[in-house]
């Protein structure tokens, strides 16, 4: 076995689920060509409520891809994740024969911000309407917010380390960093990311209470980061799950080296505290470049966080200053969730499968919904750019503070 600072952590496989593609395919199409999904809330339930514009995944048929078994025991968010982490496996070509006779070398690591608030709604319903026996037995556990690692874990037989990140929003990059370190202490593969379902109607009230939580109804304007007519920022559900490798594990088999995960930091700067959040987003940038060994000028392309509030895009574009220099008003910056909504912890890790897509394609996808750009930073808009990425950064923050910054690196392709 190979020493741990020589245990390289590689994306070998992408799943996605999102509102703009129910598959990596899909989603990357609409991603580069700057397709904005965002639209009026459809969902049962939520029509009354002041949330207006949202990013639904739509064309979605959980049956199509999960046995019928795992859907009467799991909410909609881990539809989600399954869903994603079969697409992710399937990318990888990853199969049972793979770890058959070694089920403890793989392991599942999800984050979530609140769990399954559709199955607890509806359970609930069904006490106070018509009493504890009309309950479901898996009530206690579909609603938890680790239910998808369990369910992951126990569908592909993965005995592997297994876990849970719960760190807000910026969770979505701890997981993907969480996955990193249990390959560096032996683990060989983990099946790691993100997938929320907060549009239903207990989680959209529960929502209302975020003060940065847009209420226009314009899907055109209710999301538009770093411009004057930045008003918060745009709910959505999905989210993302990628196969992460230990380097030689993943070439020995065969499999195609697509990114590698470089380096990571967090931080944390309290709830909605924007200007602090200024000085804790450019710790963790610098975190991350000094654990992936990446000078500043390095950085080909920023997945920008891209909250949609005033402040907090302020504090942005002044981190990114902070720990880049001069080079921060120059490296393309792009945000593709304006298109779709800030899938909560599903957000980064979307943003990062994007990242490692744009760096096969050599292409820096736009950011949907917004023009003129009231900030010192180069945000791409319109039309996808072209462009030599080697390397790319991914932000992301949370609405209680947690900031947490990515470095990837190019993959090697498929092995000779």
């Amino acid at each position: 076995m190979s020493s741990p600072k020589e245990r390289r952590s590689v994306v070998t496989g992408i799943g996605v689920i999102a509102p703009n593609g129910v598959s990596t395919e899909t989603f990357w199409k609409a991603t580069v060509e700057g397709i904005s999904v965002l639209d009026h809330v459809t969902r049962e339930g939520c029509e009354h409520l002041p949330l207006k514009v949202a990013g639904e995944v739509r064309g979605f048929d959980p049956a199509d891809l999960i046995e019928e078994r795992y859907l009467v025991q799991t909410d909609r968010f881990t539809h989600f994740a399954m869903a994603a982490a079969n697409l992710a496996l399937d990318d990888a070509r990853m199969g049972r024969a793979d770890y058959n006779d070694s089920p403890f070398a793989v392991g599942v690591v999800t984050a979530a911000g609140s769990g399954g608030g559709e199955f607890g709604q509806r359970e609930l319903q069904r006490l106070w309407g018509q009493g504890s026996r009309y309950v479901g037995p898996y009530q206690s556990i579909a609603w938890f917010y680790a239910a998808s690692t369990g369910q992951i874990s126990i569908r592909g037989g993965f005995k592997g380390p297994c876990g849970v990140v719960a760190s807000d929003e910026a969770g979505g990059l701890d997981a993907l960093a969480h996955a990193a370190r249990t390959i560096r202490r032996g683990t060989d593969a983990v099946v790691v990311g993100a997938a929320e379902a907060p549009l239903a109607p207990y989680s959209v009230v529960c929502q209302l209470g975020y003060e940065d939580l847009s209420r226009l109804d314009d899907p055109a304007r209710a999301y538009s980061p770093f411009t004057s007519g930045a008003c918060g920022f745009v709910p959505a559900e999905g989210g993302a799950m990628l196969i992460v490798e230990e380097e030689t594990a993943a070439v020995d088999r065969g499999a195609s080296v697509r990114a590698v995960l470089a380096g990571h930091a967090a931080t944390f700067t309290g709830a909605s505290l924007w200007e602090e959040s200024r000085e804790g987003l450019a710790h963790a940038i610098r975190g991350a470049l000094q654990d992936a060994r990446c000078a500043p000028e390095e950085i080909d392309v920023v997945f920008a966080d891209a909250l949609g509030v005033p402040a907090a895009d302020r504090a942005e574009a002044l981190a990114l200053a902070d720990a880049l220099g001069r080079h921060a008003a120059r490296v393309p910056v792009t945000a593709p969730k304006t298109g779709t909504g800030r899938a909560y912890c599903g957000a980064p890790v979307l943003d990062a499968a994007a990242a490692v897509l744009a760096m096969e394609h050599g292409v820096v996808p736009p950011t949907p919904n917004v023009v003129n750009v009231c900030h010192d930073l180069d945000v791409v808009t319109g039309r996808a750019r072209p462009g030599e990425l080697r390397t790319a950064l991914v932000l992301s923050r949370g609405l209680m503070g947690s900031n947490a910054a990515m470095v990837l690196r190019q993959g090697s392709g498929s092995p000779s």
